[in-house]
């Protein structure tokens, strides 16, 4: 069964609309590469977008009783890496929500807590790396620290160095050609070790000047640390910051340098962090862009829900995990601000809802087609993917979307024109993955990955195509907008 190429689909109106949507994709992606700066960039939009924040919310109808609205426009982050939003629907919440549901993490090096130290005259930060990496494909390229330092007095620094032109850049080091004979043939998985990967800072030993050398020569130990000295002194001159309070900072290493078009033809990006930025952008647009008829939009039939969850590439654990209450408890509160809430409306609505688990799929790679069945993979350019399900070897871990709802999807994208195409994670046995799905499944509501072919996922510099995406946004909208779907 051929799938058709999306841009075979589009006149001239809508292949400008397709890459004007992907030129603002990409600089989403090229400005924001960690899940800090995602929310900073979401809630700005947000705002100007008239969505209130949840808390405020609360405070007001405290103050004045006020409940909200269908039409209503409300959204709540969780320790700034975390975020859903709201658009008040008509229906009473309890006979569900539609859910579009993303992850903002990727896999990256996060610094240690007690990462600097000096060895063979090279300043290093000690680094683990975080999610499914080839570590060898982090070696020898130019690399970027973005993240946050927390001082003991609750002052917060916020670090990106590496993406501005002037800005200077780190790395890992790896062996010359010329000495790795024996590291030519250790197995890919060895070829780097995760302890290898320490972050080259600097290089230049402290200044002294001839008065005071004499007295730095008696003093064993700053001759053997003049590197790490001299970068402590940059960093407490640069941003205040000394050696401990690196006990409580959140710096991320990632892949320096904007996300490219690709192609002579332009019709692909080129950079880090699609996985699974690629989804959570359209995801954030569609709620604030689907139109439901109206003044400012209008109000949906059902509530639409926009849901940004951080650490999906380690399982989604932790308190801004998809494994964490906070989205449960968000739903709590909007549903107690309409006058709607109960225990049991709580988990009706979410038994109720339907969601479109908006993660990405591996793109067929024709230079390794022994890992993909041909005819079950997604392919570049044919549209937004379908996953009936992920897991690996015998579908384990899992979630396996109903028939039903499948065919009803069908039929809303088929009326909107949306291109669509179905896959799987690769040939049975080879491999698999896992997303947010099965955790939302556990509600008992619908729930199906649909989101972005991506080739070299996980990699720094992963692939997709404009046209994709552009489909993945026109569907998430499409799938906002409609209110039959529990019905189906």
């Amino acid at each position: 069964m051929e799938r058709e190429n999306v841009w075979n689909t589009y006149d001239l109106e809508m292949q400008k609309s397709c890459l004007d949507f992907a030129e603002e994709y990409r600089k989403f992606i090229s400005e924001n590469k960690t899940e800090r700066e995602c929310v900073d960039a979401f809630v700005n939009a947000a705002e100007d977008a008239g969505f209130v924040e949840l808390s405020r919310a609360i405070e007001e109808e405290k103050k004045t009783g006020k409940k909200l609205q269908p039409g209503d426009k409300v959204y709540m982050t969780w320790m700034n890496k975390s975020m859903v939003l709201f658009r008040l629907g008509k229906s009473p919440m309890e006979e569900g929500v539609n859910i579009l549901g993303a992850h903002i993490d990727s896999p990256r090096m996060d610094v240690k807590q007690n990462p600097l130290f000096e060895k063979g005259g090279y300043g290093y930060l000690d680094t683990h790396y975080y999610g499914g990496i080839k570590k060898y494909q982090f070696v020898a390229r130019p690399l970027a620290i973005h993240g946050v330092i927390v001082k003991k007095d609750g002052e917060t620094v916020v670090l990106n160095v590496g993406e501005d032109p002037d800005d200077p850049v780190f790395f890992v080091s790896d062996l010359l050609i010329h000495l790795a004979q024996d590291q030519m043939q250790k197995k890919a998985a060895e070829v780097v070790s995760g302890e290898a990967l320490d972050l080259i800072i600097g290089n230049k030993p402290v200044i002294i000047d001839a008065k005071t050398k004499a007295g730095h020569k008696e003093n064993k130990k700053d001759a053997k640390e003049a590197v790490k000295e001299s970068l402590l002194k940059i960093l407490e001159e640069m941003y205040g910051i000394k050696e401990d309070d690196f006990e409580s900072a959140e710096l991320e290493v990632v892949p320096a340098g904007p996300a490219r078009d690709a192609g002579f033809d332009r019709s692909m990006i080129l950079g880090y962090g699609q996985d699974d930025r690629v989804c959570a952008y359209p995801s954030f647009r569609a709620i604030l862009d689907a139109d439901f008829g109206g003044e400012n939009g209008g109000a949906p039939e059902r509530t639409s829900v926009c849901l940004l969850v951080d650490k999906e590439e380690i399982g989604s654990v932790g308190a801004t995990g998809m494994q964490s209450h906070y989205f449960e408890n968000a739903l709590a509160e909007v549903m107690n601000l309409r006058g709607e809430y109960t225990e049991l409306a709580l988990r009706r609505c979410l038994a109720n809802s339907d969601m479109l688990s908006s993660d990405v799929s591996s793109a067929y790679d024709p230079n390794w087609s022994e890992c993909f069945d041909e005819k079950n993979t997604a392919f570049l350019g044919r549209g937004m993917v379908f996953n009936k399900f992920t897991g690996s070897r015998g579908k384990s871990g899992s979630n396996d979307a109903n028939a039903e709802f499948i065919a009803h999807l069908r039929d809303i994208f088929s009326k909107e024109g949306v291109v669509t195409q179905t896959a799987e994670l690769g040939k049975v046995d080879v491999g698999g993955g896992g997303t947010i799905a099965y955790i939302l499944a556990l509600y008992g509501m619908n729930v199906i990955d649909s989101g972005v072919p991506v080739l070299s996922m996980h990699s720094p510099a992963e692939a997709t195509s404009k046209a994709d995406i552009y489909e993945a946004y026109r569907g998430y909208k499409a799938f906002l907008r409609d209110a039959n779907l529990r019905n189906a």
